[in-house]
Parts: C-alpha cells; sequence; structure tokens
C-alpha cells in the first residue's frame, strides 16, 4: 500500500547577492567591498548589490546616481551574464542530483520538491543543509534556503537567515510564523501594496488573518482571495519543473540620452539582432510585440501590437518595433529602449529558464 503524504516537503534555494557575489569570487580585490553589478554612477541602474552595499541602502533597480550617492565609495562593474549562466548550470546540476522536481525561477534561485527524492532521505531540512554545502564546495558560492510545506512559506523563509542560513517551517508551526511575519516580508506584497494595507491597519500577518474574505476582496480584487488563503498557509501550486518561458525580451541603457527617433532605429536593429539569437537558440516564436521605453525622467512606457502569425526574425521585430515607436510622440529623451516577445508558441515543450531579460 502507497504511503499517504500528508504534507509536501519544498525548499526554496536562493543565492546570496548572486551576481555581486560571482565577482567577488572570480576578482578577490572586490571581496568586502561595496560593489554593484550593471549601471555606473552617471548612467543604468543597479542590477545587484554585495551586502556591503546593501548596508548603505543600496539595492537592485535603484539609479546608478542614487546608489552612489547612498555609497559614495561603490564600485561599479558590467554584468557577466555568460559567466552567471554558467556557474547557475552548476548549481542546477547540483539540484538534479536530489530531485527532478526543480523549479527554476532565475539564474539564482529555485524551487525543489523532495517530498520523494533520490537520497531517500526523509529530512528536507537536512537535505536543505546538504544542497548548500555541495553548491559551497563546488562554486565558492554561499546559498540559503527555506523549507516548508509549500512555495509560499520556503520561498519567505528561505530570506529569514540570509546570508548563508536556512530556515525550516514546520507544518505545526506555519500560521503562527506567519502571523508574526511584517506584512512587507510576504512575498508578493510590494512597496505599493503594503502602504495600502497600512492604511487599513493591517501591520502584520496577524492583522491580515482577521480581515475576512469579502473585506479583501473589496479592497485588493482578485489577489484579496490570494492574500486570505496564504496568511493561514494554503498555497496549492505544485513544483513545476517544465516551466515555460512566457516572454523573451532584450534591451538596452544608452551612455547618453536620445531625442531622435533615427538614432533610436539604429539601436533597436542590434537590440532586435540580439532577441533574434535568443528566440532561435530556444526555438521559440510569439505573436505580441512589446517596445519598451525608459524616459530621462525615468518613467517608463510601453506599446505592444499582436500580429496574426509567429515571428522570430530580426527583420519582423524590427518592423514592429519601429511602427510601436512612430505610435505617438515621445515625451522625453530617451535612456533605454527594450524589445520583447510574448504570447509564444507554447507548443514547443520545452524548459526555457535563462535570464532572458537583462541590459546588454
Amino acid at each position: 500500500m502507497k504511503e499517504e503524504i500528508k504534507y509536501r516537503k519544498i525548499i526554496h534555494v536562493d543565492m546570496d547577492a548572486f551576481y555581486a557575489s560571482v565577482e567577488q569570487l572570480d576578482f578577490p580585490e572586490l571581496k568586502g567591498k561595496p560593489l554593484a553589478v550593471g549601471g555606473s554612477e552617471i548612467r543604468g541602474v543597479v542590477s545587484a548589490a554585495s551586502y556591503e552595499a546593501r548596508k548603505f541602502g543600496v539595492r537592485s533597480a535603484m539609479s546608478g546616481v542614487l546608489a552612489k550617492k547612498q555609497c559614495p565609495d561603490l564600485i561599479f562593474v558590467r554584468p557577466r551574464f555568460d559567466r552567471y549562466t554558467e556557474i547557475s548550470k552548476i548549481i542546477r546540476k547540483i539540484f538534479y542530483e536530489f530531485t527532478d522536481l526543480v523549479e527554476p525561477l532565475s539564474l539564482d534561485e529555485a524551487y525543489l520538491d523532495v517530498t520523494q527524492n533520490k537520497k531517500g532521505n526523509p529530512s528536507a531540512t537536512l537535505l536543505a543543509q546538504e544542497i548548500r554545502k555541495r553548491i559551497f564546495e563546488e562554486t565558492g558560492l554561499t546559498a540559503s534556503a527555506g523549507i516548508s510545506i509549500n512555495k509560499f512559506v520556503a520561498k519567505v523563509a528561505s530570506d529569514y537567515n540570509k546570508p548563508n542560513g536556512q530556515k525550516t517551517v514546520n507544518p505545526d508551526e506555519v500560521e503562527a510564523f506567519l502571523e508574526a511575519l511584517d506584512i512587507r516580508k510576504f512575498y508578493g506584497i510590494g512597496k505599493v501594496t503594503a502602504e495600502r494595507m497600512y492604511q487599513l491597519g493591517i501591520y502584520s500577518g496577524k492583522d491580515l488573518k482577521t480581515r475576512s474574505l469579502d473585506f479583501l476582496e473589496q479592497h485588493f480584487g482578485k489577489s484579496g482571495t490570494h492574500y486570505f488563503y496564504i496568511v493561514r498557509g494554503i498555497h496549492n501550486s505544485p513544483v513545476k519543473p517544465n516551466r515555460i518561458s512566457k516572454s523573451v525580451g532584450a534591451e538596452r541603457t544608452f551612455n547618453e540620452n536620445l531625442s531622435s527617433e533615427v538614432f533610436m532605429e539604429d539601436r533597436l536593429e542590434s537590440i532586435a539582432k540580439e532577441l533574434e539569437r535568443r528566440l532561435q537558440k530556444h526555438k521559440i516564436a510569439g505573436k505580441t510585440v512589446t517596445l519598451k521605453i525608459k524616459y530621462s525622467d525615468f518613467s517608463q512606457q510601453t506599446r505592444s501590437k499582436t500580429l496574426p502569425y509567429f515571428i522570430s526574425d530580426k527583420a519582423l521585430l524590427l518592423e514592429t518595433a519601429k511602427e510601436l515607436l512612430y505610435q505617438e510622440k515621445l515625451k522625453e529623451s530617451v535612456r533605454l529602449l527594450g524589445i520583447s516577445l510574448n504570447n509564444l508558441n507554447t507548443e514547443v515543450q520545452k524548459t526555457v529558464v535563462v535570464q532572458l531579460k537583462f541590459e546588454f
């Protein structure tokens, strides 16, 4: 008789300041120093920050200018995605030694379902320790992990003892763990939503739990239903090993703001060429082309067009992107342009888990 499984055992593994840690690993002179990957003190946006930089308030998605203001000694380095991908593959290989149920979220994090695992070890906590030990031995990098009964709690728990730590939330501890949590620590609740919750007197998981389903749906729509269940530890989404990419894109931040569409056309051609390379590498095509425009004042705009057929070649990507560029007048000079393709031909049952969207 097959043993009944009451709870799943999910591990969320998250590399510690991955891009910055890789740079400090490869270039020892950067160890112990505040480091930002991506951007510069004049242009661009921070892709990742070392823990030394985070102490000064430097965070990913922060402008290089603000990051330098926060931390005058900040060192900027260009991202090396080929290197990050190389190390990510080593880490991914380690995961598959423990289970085939691996759902990568990006180059530096993944969910693992170890309810039934290749090691025959019933302790997800010990498995997480072994995985983290193997990652350090083979890459020289540290990882943190969260262990619990579902993906949501495991994801929240992985951030609990960072860096180089782990947190297990056992089945009988889940509700108390979530009740004690600051609402800002709930995965999926961003700054704007947290502020709205504060205005409603919701500061912790315990506060959230006292609100009825009707109340949460009234104030947060469909997301309110999600909040009602997750604060009770209910999240039934399984680990999905064949995660299909929903969007493929490429973008570029310019050294100087562009105010002429003619100059932008030239940049769009190189972006379309890079996007074509990524699409063809993974045998993907799509119908909806989106042009992303970030202005000099950091405001952002997207313009999309859905075609009646799948495309993946540069010529059609560029033609559609140009059409979107001239769709309406630009409101400011432009610091970044990007092209992405979604509405993909997902009948191609192939796992595509790569860093598909980054500056180059």
